[in-house]
């Protein structure tokens, strides 16, 4: 294990990448853990307030982010330094990305249905971080033997392909198949054979004059949900905590 992190970890400067990818996960995990406190009115915890404003964890997530990521620019990726940048900027891109859906909706969401993009920004990053880390690149060039590297045709060919991949999976309204698609190039291949999701681009465009591919897509679509809601809605229980709706819904009496 100790040859394998050597060898594709520390001598490829991925180091602060993995770093800032532990830090990052950490903080999210931790945050979570001192926010599900706060609201259940135990620990030493409490929220930030000044001037009667509430300070979000976004704030400080922000400063971190930006003193991190120009640190880590302007140190490399080799020496203490780099190190110390990753970790700033894991740290405060873990607070920032707990927050996503605030972001998003400019509006208070945390405990909320909506506050739940939180989660999924949180998991889709550590997750693209992930295989960045283990050797992947975008749109397939790993994929490409040294010498197709040296073809810049290839590579630019390699790169238009496979984005247009990415953009016709995304149109079919598969966001998250269409992201992982631009370090797996396969799954945009697979996304772009089967059905699009209704309401989708995609779908508007090719299927208004087709009935029953409309029906499959809404077949489809249905059982999907069916089969994932529950244990997407599990996932997000653990790591991000009830919503306040679902709270409600599992103590009436309170």
């Amino acid at each position: 294990m100790g040859q394998w992190v050597q060898r594709n970890i520390v001598e490829p400067g991925k180091l602060p990448l993995l770093l800032a990818l532990t830090a990052f996960v950490l903080t999210f995990l931790i945050t979570r853990v001192i926010t599900r406190l706060i609201r259940a009115g135990r620990g030493p915890f409490g929220n930030i307030s000044t001037g009667g404003v509430h300070i979000h964890h976004v704030v400080p997530g922000v400063v971190l982010t930006v003193v991190g990521g120009f640190g880590a620019v302007a140190s490399g990726r080799h020496g203490f330094g780099a190190a110390a940048f990753a970790v700033v900027f894991g740290i405060g891109t873990g607070l920032v990305l707990d927050e996503f859906a605030l972001i998003l909706h400019l509006d208070d969401v945390y405990w909320t249905e909506a506050g739940r993009k939180s989660v999924e920004a949180v998991v889709l990053t550590a997750a693209l971080v992930g295989l960045v880390l283990v050797g992947y690149a975008p749109f397939g060039v790993n994929d490409l033997s040294h010498d197709e590297l040296q073809d810049r045709g290839s590579v630019i060919s390699t790169v238009v392909i496979n984005f247009l991949f990415f953009l016709a999976v995304l149109s079919k309204g598969k966001p998250a198949m269409a992201v992982f698609s631009v370090f797996i190039p396969f799954l945009g291949l697979v996304g772009l054979v089967r059905l699009a999701r209704p309401g989708s681009p995609w779908a508007r465009r090719f299927y208004r004059r087709r009935p029953r591919a409309r029906a499959k897509a809404v077949l489809r679509a249905y059982r999907h949900d069916r089969r994932w809601t529950g244990p997407r809605r599990a996932v997000g229980d653990w790591l991000g905590g009830k919503t306040t709706a679902e709270l409600a819904r599992s103590n009436p009496h309170d």
